[in-house]
């Protein structure tokens, strides 16, 4: 890259699996370099300001690492060795994988398999186009937004809040289940600058001392799955002090008396024992909450992806009903906006195309899929192919080692189109190179704010990188998938998905960078009534009817508690596994992206568990001792860290690393559970019981 050539500055979008979408300015160097990424000064949500994983996107670009040609195993599964082939040899070899599997059993073995290594929606979600027009095996997303969205909408109706760029205005600001300093940095630009022009507080709930609570002004420490009785003590609290709004409950909640009367007996001792928080941080915290209307609850994802994680988001967000902050400017509740967007996917995802008799397979058991669960089957026949788009599950997936003995099989053929050589690229037997974002066309909605962005192509990609459209098309073609969307470029699917949506089109959009689709004061505080038909906000929901996308059509939710409550089901300690651990995010890492990069591996060194000083005494273990974590799912070796900032009996692993960064090639998610969170499926990556022992010397 020649930096003595003055650059252009082109708009774009960040891609990744993070609410924020960032509004981009990017440094261009001729047709095929990048150099400096910054955030939009003049988007209001992204405010000027990015994580560094991105400012630093040049290193994944121009990584010396990236996959540049399609590769077809010629070695045993899972051995790395590949040769180079053509693309068209390749698309055949995929081709011919995909109809040898119909044959043999029909098109539901065939799984196309996807995620949100992009959120874009044209190179995300046309796998879909596919899927629908062959009628292969139906993909049930589940593994990370179905607790967190379905708890949210409990109570609202809709996936929609208070507007995100509120935080600036509000005097108590709670950033409850997220560490936004590591992944959502734009969460801390609002509430910082209301602490700074407002004096307001910051208050964070979560299972550590992470980077944001080491900056709240009230950091409240707890178990991991526990926030649903440290909700319910607040409550308690608020309803004792005279701090419930009782006009706005008696307007605009369902139960309100109830709840009163349910919480009466869970004050903050009861919590207090469940939680292990002071009784008097517990207090600390209803009474801000209670003296400051004006409270803005931004509740993340990391608190549901516990057994009990539905209930947990449900319980959080009854708060802001309670005290009747939705009535005020920067006050009320916000999770994710996806409610708010409207988009026609027909066009990307071949909607009109779905055939509803077709099984839908649950992502996050995509190990007991490929060993034969006849339950995760759904009764149907055997997965013998696989196209697998912007995901890892030899890496990210949970049960790992059920996923690799799935890999494993000699009669399941895989095809995954990439960037990188990672853990699940290397169990395949065709691997094709991917584009990066500023080497295709497409668009985004931020879920984190209100913004529909534009990331166009900016330059071109290395060696023979395509994109998932080009892929998708040119496999629909070979295997006889009928569609218009297969017809249509990026640009043009996106100019019509605009359209029929109701947004303008492409070229606006383009001149524009993007569209605010915030709705009105009134509609985004629910001043009009909630979204059930009664406008009532619910403290007791229907949960089997909550509006969220349902689970297979033989699933039955099971019994979850009626109101606001802690709810016992999650992996509790026990003599034999004496620790619950979390798989919290790091810093350096997006889930398992840049974990090739330099300065990301550099900042995080290698993988650590983070353990009290005197659980590692009880042990006999030293800061910086190698140590192995199991349970029934397996085990793990990693590095002990000597971490206050955690309570006795709870361990916190930082992760994504690949799995050959440990000793023993086994990643953290071997220890993971794939069981489903109620109602509608999940993960419960932070719910996991383990024993901890240091080696043998």
């Amino acid at each position: 890259m020649n930096q003595t050539v003055r650059p252009r500055i082109a708009a774009s979008a960040c891609p990744h699996d993070c609410p924020s979408t960032c509004a981009l300015e990017i440094e261009i160097f001729g047709d095929r370099s990048i150099g400096r990424v910054r955030g939009a000064h003049d988007n209001a949500y992204t405010a000027g300001v990015i994580c560094a994983k991105v400012a630093r996107y040049a290193e994944r670009v121009h990584h010396p690492d990236r996959l540049k040609q399609p590769l077809r195993r010629i070695g045993a599964k899972g051995s790395g060795q590949f040769a180079p082939v053509s693309w068209d040899d390749a698309l055949d070899i995929v081709a011919e994988g995909f109809i040898r599997a119909e044959q043999a059993h029909g098109p539901e073995a065939v799984w196309p398999y996807l995620y949100a290594g992009t959120m874009g929606y044209v190179m995300r979600d046309g796998i879909h186009r596919l899927r629908h027009a062959k009628k292969y095996s139906g993909f049930f997303s589940t593994i990370c937004v179905n607790p967190a969205w379905t708890g949210f909408i409990a109570g609202t109706g809709k996936l929609a809040g208070a507007d995100p760029r509120e935080m600036a205005k509000s005097d108590l600001v709670v950033i409850w289940g997220t560490n936004a300093v590591n992944t959502q940095v734009n969460v801390m630009t609002h509430a910082t600058h209301a602490r700074k022009e407002r004096g307001a507080k910051i208050v964070a709930v979560d299972i550590y001392m992470n980077g944001t609570m080491r900056q709240a002004d009230l950091p409240v420490l707890i178990r991991p799955g526990t926030d649903g009785a440290l909700a319910c003590a607040v409550m308690h609290c608020l309803f004792r002090d005279g701090n419930a709004d009782w006009d706005y409950l008696d307007r605009y909640t369902d139960a309100p008396r109830e709840l009163a009367e349910h919480v009466r007996t869970r004050d903050p001792q009861w919590a207090s024992r469940i939680a292990g928080c002071p009784v008097e941080t517990i207090e600390a915290f209803a009474r801000l909450v209670g003296e400051n209307k004006r409270t803005y609850f931004r509740l993340g994802y990391g608190f549901s992806r516990s057994r009990n994680g539905a209930i947990n988001m449900h319980a959080a967000s009854c708060i802001a009903a309670v005290t009747g902050a939705w009535r005020y400017e920067g006050g009320g509740a916000f999770h994710n906006n996806g409610g708010i967007f409207h988009l026609d996917s027909n066009l990307i995802e071949g909607t009109d195309l779905r055939d509803p008799s077709v099984r839908m397979l649950d992502q996050s058991r995509i190990g007991a899929v490929l060993t034969g669960d006849e339950d995760a089957l759904r009764g149907g026949p055997p997965v013998t192919a696989m196209l697998i788009q912007n995901t890892n599950p030899v890496s990210v997936a949970p049960d790992q080692e059920t996923v690799k003995r799935g890999f494993a099989r000699d009669d399941l053929f895989v095809c995954v189109h990439e960037q990188f050589m990672t853990d699940t690229a290397k169990m395949a037997d065709v691997v094709l190179p991917a584009t990066m974002f500023v080497e295709h066309d497409d668009f985004y909605t931020a879920g984190g704010s209100q913004y529909i962005l534009l990331g166009a192509k900016l330059i071109e990609p290395p060696g023979e990188c395509r994109s998932n459209h080009q892929v998708i098309c040119a496999l629909a073609g070979r295997l006889g998938a009928r569609h218009p969307g297969f017809a249509m470029s990026p640009r043009e699917l996106i100019d019509a998905t605009l359209q029929r949506s109701g947004w303008g089109t492409l070229a606006e959009l383009e001149a524009k960078r993007w569209i605010d689709c915030q709705p009105d004061f009134a509609a985004a505080h629910y001043l009009n009534g909630f979204a059930y038909p009664d406008g009532k906000f619910r403290f007791k929901p229907d949960w089997p009817n909550v509006p969220f996308r349902r689970w297979h059509r033989n699933h039955k939710a099971p019994s979850v508690p009626q109101l606001p409550d802690h709810w016992e089901v999650i992996e509790e300690a026990d003599t034999e596994h004496p620790f619950r651990l979390a798989t919290s995010p790091a810093r350096g890492f997006l889930n398992s992206s840049f974990t090739e990069t330099p300065t990301s591996r550099a900042s995080e060194k290698r993988p650590e568990v983070m353990i009290h000083p005197e659980d590692a005494a009880a042990l006999a273990v030293t800061n910086g001792e190698e140590v192995r974590l199991g349970n029934r799912r397996g085990a793990v070796r990693l590095h002990a860290r000597l971490f206050e900032g955690v309570r006795r009996g709870v361990l916190i692993a930082e992760s994504l690393w690949p799995n050959s960064a440990y000793a023993d090639g086994r990643g953290i998610n071997t220890l993971t559970g794939a069981d489903p969170i109620a109602p509608f499926g999940g993960a419960a990556f932070h719910d996991n019981k383990v024993w901890l022992e240091k080696l043998a010397n």
